[in-house]
C-alpha cells in the first residue's frame, strides 16, 4: 500500500513543477467532461468551515472573452482561450459564519486553492491555464453580472496550449523556510 502513496505523491510533485503560465492557445475546443472535471478538482479545495465560498462562471463567447480581456487590462490571449473561468468569492457567504476576517481573508483564501487544484487538475489532462488576477474588477463584475457580494478573484483561460514555457527560477528553500521565528536572510550575515 506504501508504494501506491508513493505513486501518488509523484504525480502531485511531477504536476506542480510541470504547470506553467500558458499564454498561446491552439484552436482547439476543451470538452465538457474536462471542464466538468476541472470545476470538480476546483470543489474538492479545503475551505473555512467547509463554506465553499466559491462561484465559478464558464465563458465561451467570444464577445464577452474580448471584454474580460479589456477588463484585465489588455490581456489579449484571453480571448484566444476556447474557454475562460471567471472564480468569484461569495463574501457574505463566509462573513456569515466568520465576520469581516472571513469577507476579507478565508473567502480568498479558499478560492485560491480552488483556482489551484483547476490550473493542476487542467495540466494533468494536457490543457494549459493561466492565472490572471491583474483586472479591473468592477469591470469583471459587469461583464459576468456578479453583484457586491461576489469577488472576482481570478481569470482562467483554458485551452490546449500552443506551447508550454520554460521553467524560471525559483527562491531556494534555504531563502524562504525559517525556524520557529522569522528571520532575515541579511540579518544572518552580520
Amino acid at each position: 500500500m506504501g508504494g501506491i502513496i508513493e505513486g501518488r505523491v509523484l504525480e502531485v510533485f511531477e504536476a506542480i513543477r510541470g504547470r506553467r503560465s500558458v499564454r498561446s492557445f491552439l484552436d482547439r475546443d476543451v470538452s465538457q467532461s474536462q471542464l466538468e472535471r476541472i470545476i470538480e478538482c476546483g470543489i474538492l479545495a479545503p475551505s473555512a468551515g467547509n463554506i465553499q465560498p466559491w462561484e465559478f462562471i464558464i465563458i465561451r463567447s467570444p464577445e464577452r472573452k474580448r471584454a474580460l480581456a479589456r477588463a484585465a487590462l489588455g490581456q489579449e490571449f484571453i480571448e484566444e482561450a476556447p474557454i475562460v473561468i471567471v472564480v468569484v468569492a461569495d463574501q457574505a457567504r463566509t462573513a456569515r459564519v466568520y465576520g469581516k476576517r472571513g469577507a476579507d481573508l478565508f473567502s480568498i483564501q479558499d478560492t485560491a486553492a480552488a483556482i489551484q487544484n483547476m490550473l493542476l487538475a487542467a495540466h494533468s489532462m494536457g490543457l494549459g491555464t493561466c492565472w490572471v488576477g491583474a483586472f479591473d474588477e468592477d469591470e469583471v463584475s459587469k461583464v459576468v453580472k456578479v453583484g457586491a457580494s461576489l469577488k472576482p478573484v481570478a481569470i482562467i483561460p483554458v485551452g490546449y496550449p500552443r506551447y508550454y514555457p520554460a521553467p524560471i527560477g525559483r527562491r531556494p528553500i534555504s531563502k524562504v523556510m525559517h525556524e520557529e521565528v522569522y528571520s532575515s536572510k541579511e540579518s544572518q550575515r552580520r
